[in-house]
């Protein structure tokens, strides 16, 4: 049977991806605050920044559970491919 593929994550990366994702939403907050509109338009865009967030981390977790799935079908094809072949005697004659 093949052993799994492991996909480490370092920390670096993780930190990384963390601190940009912090950046990028603190920016647009403040340029969401400091613009020059009324507070309706404020409110719309807030409410727009925090729709595609969560809209984001939705799609992240859709894409993850596929890929986990598509490798665990792929795992359990391969078992019983590694079955069959070890089952299989080609010397054997049938008659």
């Amino acid at each position: 049977m093949t052993t799994p593929l492991q996909r480490p994550t370092t920390t670096a990366f993780f930190a990384q991806a963390a601190l940009a994702f912090a950046v990028s939403l603190l920016a647009v907050g403040i340029g969401v605050v400091w613009l020059p509109v009324g507070p309706w338009e404020r409110g719309f865009l807030a409410l727009g920044v925090l729709f595609l967030v969560s809209s984001s981390f939705t799609l992240a977790k859709c894409v993850r559970d596929r890929q986990e799935t598509l490798e665990v079908t792929h795992r359990v094809d391969q078992a019983r491919i590694d079955k069959i072949i070890s089952e299989h005697d080609p010397f054997e004659i049938k008659s």
